[in-house]
């Protein structure tokens, strides 16, 4: 069976032990999809320059984050590495200098991966984001990842659409800004409507792309499972925006 694909907007890090919409609307999804073999995340918060993937046996999670509470630092996710699969992921991207890198799991990954699959039973193995490459870049040299899909990878982006910490509200249920829903919206309907031209050209469409996206680290990821996705039908599995400006919005693809 092929795998579907999937981004999940992983906000906060205080998502990992909190229990609300977006936390059960993870659970739930793990439990419509077909259980992966192993899980390729391609994080927000593995920037790098060039591209490499994780290839360790036990690459061990990161607390890449400071200022929380001491319980957040406190949990495990003892997940095993993914390292064939990985060299299969190196082949497949020869054409872009892919290389293995040395790294633990980052929170963009855990914290999602906690709520869908508690026991951390499926090997993870994430892939880092060139930042000094242009959406198109990425949404080109996702394509050459479809064929993982067929040997049962799940392919995972975790970023945030909409993410601006310069407008964070403390809150997290903070009423949103109105341009992070007009543009959450906005993103949508692109997507319902496959229109994948605009959303890798997503400074085109006007003023509220500079308050929803005013940096792309975590929009990036999204062109991942979006290439991936083709013209697969779009089902929407989340839907919030949380902290007044960071856009919750998840979806997946071949379900």
């Amino acid at each position: 069976m092929r795998m579907p694909v999937v981004f999940i907007g992983h906000g906060s890090p205080m998502n990992a032990i909190s229990d609300n919409s977006y936390t059960g609307d993870m659970k739930t999804l793990s439990e419509k999809l077909p259980r992966p073999a192993a899980i390729l995340c391609v994080s927000a918060h593995w920037l790098s320059t060039g591209t490499f993937v994780c290839c360790e046996k036990e690459p061990g999670i990161i607390y890449d984050f400071y200022g929380f509470p001491p319980e957040l630092y406190a949990v495990k996710y003892p997940v095993k590495g993914a390292p064939l699969y990985a060299k299969k992921t190196l082949g497949l991207l020869d054409g872009y200098g892919i290389k293995c890198g040395k790294r633990g799991i980052d929170h963009g990954t855990w914290t999602v991966l906690k709520h869908m699959y508690p026991k951390a039973d499926i090997p993870v193995f994430q892939l880092s984001v060139d930042y000094s490459k242009p959406a198109q870049y990425h949404y080109d040299m996702a394509k050459s990842l479809a064929p993982l899909r067929d040997e049962g990878v799940l392919i995972l982006g975790s970023g945030n659409m909409v993410h601006n910490l310069g407008n964070f509200a403390r809150e997290s249920n903070a009423k949103p800004f109105e341009w992070a829903v007009e543009f959450d919206k906005k993103l949508k309907e692109l997507l319902a409507d496959k229109n994948h031209k605009e959303l890798i050209n997503y400074e085109n469409l006007g003023g509220n792309a500079e308050l929803a996206v005013p940096t792309n680290d975590h929009y990036l990821p999204m062109m991942y499972p979006l290439a991936l996705a083709g013209k697969e039908p779009i089902t929407f599995v989340h839907e919030s925006i949380q902290n007044g400006s960071v856009s919750m919005r998840s979806f997946a693809a071949g379900m």
